[in-house]
């Protein structure tokens, strides 16, 4: 391990008295912001590189599964809802994970004054995010899914697929009985 991943080990242990969990072995680089820490939890083996914004917000939960790598900026929000990452999940740089939205109903008041939408956000095992993806709010991951860099996200999909673009689809699928990835 790199010396300054053992400084961010310390920063880990430290976190252990403020989050609802913080497993084995994880490590937390320099945070940018961190809020509602009670209602985040952290599994073991989890590595977090710096920049990391996480927002657990009107009851939202935040679960990081166990052996999961989260690439530097990353942002994830949750409010009143829970936010699960399942195990064996990386996620790639600058990537935007939320169960959050605004309504926007009235058209004579700003979008920050209209009410908040919840809707519960899933990401299954072993699943890629590709650098930059949108994971908008109440969307569903099977698990070993990939999403391609940029990606915005929204909806339900299956696993063992491969989703990209802006909205995103599915574009491959990995078929159990052949053993081979076929177009989707």
């Amino acid at each position: 391990m790199q010396p300054i991943k053992y400084l961010w080990a310390i920063r880990a242990i430290f976190y252990k008295l403020s989050f609802s969990h913080v497993g084995k072995l994880s490590y937390i680089g320099k945070p940018l912001y961190i809020t509602g820490a009670k209602k985040i939890s952290v599994g073991d083996k989890v590595r977090i590189y710096p920049g990391i914004r996480m927002e657990a917000l009107d009851g939202g939960e935040i679960y990081i599964g166990n052996n999961i790598a989260v690439e530097q900026n990353v942002h994830i929000i949750s409010g009143e809802r829970i936010l699960n990452i399942g195990d064996d999940t990386t996620i790639s740089a600058n990537v935007f994970i939320s169960n959050v939205d605004h309504e926007y109903k009235d058209i004579d008041k700003s979008v920050m004054e209209q009410p908040l939408q919840f809707k519960e956000t899933q990401i299954g095992k072993s699943c890629f995010i590709g650098y930059g993806a949108v994971i908008l709010p109440g969307t569903r991951l099977g698990n070993h899914c990939i999403v391609g860099a940029n990606a915005v996200v929204r909806g339900s999909y299956p696993d063992n697929c491969v989703i990209a673009g802006n909205p995103a689809r599915i574009i491959k699928e990995y078929d159990l009985e052949t053993e081979f990835w076929k177009n989707s």
